[in-house]
């Protein structure tokens, strides 16, 4: 992802004082949808990676690693991907990601995204084993599970609490709470004017 491109096209303003420190930007484009499932705008894309999380992402070689899971494990057939969270990941409400949250979450996505409708059309069943640990199983083997999941740009498999996530994905979601770096201030969000952030402070960086 070419990510100087995308800083080159933001100007950004910094103030601090010695009680908090607020920076703003000036982005290249409004946020006026803030359900990054909805949606392929970058915008809400850029919005989505401070709000939510993932679990998978790419390093600066673009290889695929874990970023919420632990680990992941592959069947000797090929058929059974089975993926384990790390430990004390929470979303914004305070509540634990729980590998049904990422089912959820991945239904939606999948339901959005070509390359998770293309990953669904091989996939049997998802299935959590309890809730740290879940199961891809497929029909036949697939190549780019891993790549699907880990995909880094719209849609993003972002993941959301359960509740949300079951929200149809030709429906917008009405709650905007996720697991990722700062919280969405919905209360002081104006389109066209601000969008505000808060830092989550039970956020586990990777």
């Amino acid at each position: 992802m070419k990510w100087a491109a995308l800083a080159a096209a933001t100007t950004a303003l910094f103030s601090a004082t010695a009680e908090a420190q607020t920076l703003k930007v000036v982005m290249h484009s409004d946020v006026k949808i803030v359900d990054p499932i909805w949606t392929t705008a970058y915008i809400v894309r850029n919005y989505g990676y401070m709000v939510y999380d993932t679990l998978l992402a790419v390093d600066d070689k673009l290889d695929v690693k874990p970023q919420m899971l632990e680990s992941w494990k592959v069947s000797d057939d090929k058929l059974t991907y089975t993926f384990t969270l790390r430990d004390g990941l929470k979303f914004h409400d305070g509540a634990p990601v729980k590998a049904e949250d990422c089912i959820a979450s991945i239904k939606r996505w999948a339901s959005r995204d070509a390359m998770g409708q293309k990953l669904m059309s091989f996939t049997k069943d998802l299935a959590a084993v309890d809730d740290k640990t879940f199961t891809l199983a497929l029909k036949e083997p697939y190549g780019l599970v891993i790549e699907s999941l880990g995909k880094p740009s719209s849609n993003v498999p972002f993941i959301m609490p359960k509740r949300i996530a079951e929200t149809p994905g030709n429906t917008q979601i009405k709650e905007f709470i996720g697991s990722g770096p700062f919280v969405f201030r919905a209360d002081l969000w104006r389109p066209g004017e601000k969008t505000v952030y808060d830092k989550f402070k039970d956020y586990k960086p990777r």
